[in-house]
């Protein structure tokens, strides 16, 4: 009975990572054609093949220059930054999601749900409208960001635990009432500056939207979404489980909960922050992704960060797609459209909760 019963635990876990290095492939090859037609959809369309073309010649050379000046500037120097931003921000918010759902063992939590978010816009609302952290130059309204972030976090971490010893209730209802409070700093703020375009440009802002994206600022993205938030979250996966069971089950299994939810918090604001910066704020990703990721590769977040990355990606690009052909050549704020999509699965997971008896 032993044997077999080992057998089938091997076996099982060779399936489950069968399975979810299909689902990896399989988003991978989604991924790159949703860019490529992506790239090539707008209020001038430009075909797949002439966009894998054009990608082809100025990646590595290949091919003779069979389209025109204007084609190859709309999608080297206009789309395709936009849609490498819209894949991180999306893998990013995804992701981080993924982790405050461990955090604080609650499948409502995302970004919005702990006040980061609200943080984030705090601080960049403060340097757009009034100029706070022009000493670092290009670099302001990301680190604003991520200051007001970070103090977010921290100020989340400190209330939760001036009750004692910081539990996932306490972390959930300190994000919510400081998350308001935030929220009610950046109206003020809009009110405060007196200028008409700069408050215009803040609520366009704060309603999310690829079209800032650059070049120069990509990379600085990718290095923290990619190598400060899903790199990091996929080596704790075994950390994240233990969280997500329970603290004692942590504390079992040799892992302090306090401490790593604090690396946690600032692995999450710096991510925000920076997504933030680049994107405005973008709602319901952090809270949508991570179901879907679950549901078809399981709980183990060893496997959910990678899928969700992935589904974060290719979920984002197609809502900016959406947002820039349902009105062309008026442009909406991705935020609208995620959150006509999130909504409804939000509203579909309370009933559930509530059926299940949570």
């Amino acid at each position: 009975m032993g044997v077999r019963r080992v057998s089938a635990d091997v076996l099982g876990l060779t399936a489950r990572r069968r399975r979810t290095t299909l689902w990896v492939l399989g988003l991978v090859a989604g991924l790159i054609a949703t860019g490529v037609i992506a790239v090539g959809t707008g209020a001038i369309a430009i075909g797949p093949a002439t966009v894998a073309r054009i990608l082809a010649h100025q990646m590595f050379g290949l091919g003779d220059v069979t389209w025109t000046p204007p084609q190859e500037a709309i999608v080297w120097q206009v789309r395709l930054p936009r849609i490498l931003l819209g894949m991180l921000v999306g893998a990013g918010l995804a992701t981080c999601g993924v982790a405050l759902q461990a955090m604080v063992r609650n499948v409502l939590a995302d970004p919005y749900l702990l006040g980061i978010n609200s943080g984030a816009s705090s601080g960049a609302a403060a340097a757009i409208l009034f100029g706070v952290g022009a000493g670092f130059g290009q670099y302001a309204l990301s680190t604003s960001a991520f200051l007001g972030a970070l103090a977010a976090s921290l100020l989340v971490f400190l209330i939760a635990r001036s009750g004692g010893r910081v539990t996932s209730m306490r972390l959930l209802l300190s994000g919510v009432a400081v998350g308001y409070a935030l929220y009610a700093l950046t109206s003020f703020l809009i009110f405060a500056s007196g200028s008409a375009e700069g408050s215009r440009s803040v609520m366009f802002w704060l309603l999310g939207s690829l079209g800032l994206a650059r070049w120069d600022a990509l990379l600085a993205v990718a290095a923290i979404v990619i190598g400060g938030t899903i790199a990091y979250l996929t080596v704790n996966g075994r950390r994240l489980d233990a969280l997500a069971v329970g603290d004692e089950t942590a504390h079992t299994l040799g892992v302090s909960p306090d401490r790593f939810r604090m690396r946690l918090l600032v692995v999450v604001s710096l991510g925000v922050g920076v997504l933030v910066s680049a994107s405005g704020s973008i709602g319901f990703v952090g809270l949508v992704v991570p179901h879907l990721a679950r549901r078809v590769v399981g709980a183990t977040h060893a496997r959910v960060v990678p899928v969700a990355a992935l589904l974060g990606a290719i979920l984002l690009v197609w809502a900016d797609v959406v947002a820039r052909v349902l009105l062309a050549p008026q442009e909406i704020p991705i935020g609208i459209i995620t959150a006509l999509l999130g909504a409804p699965f939000l509203l579909i997971l309370i009933r559930r909760l509530h059926a299940t008896g949570v």
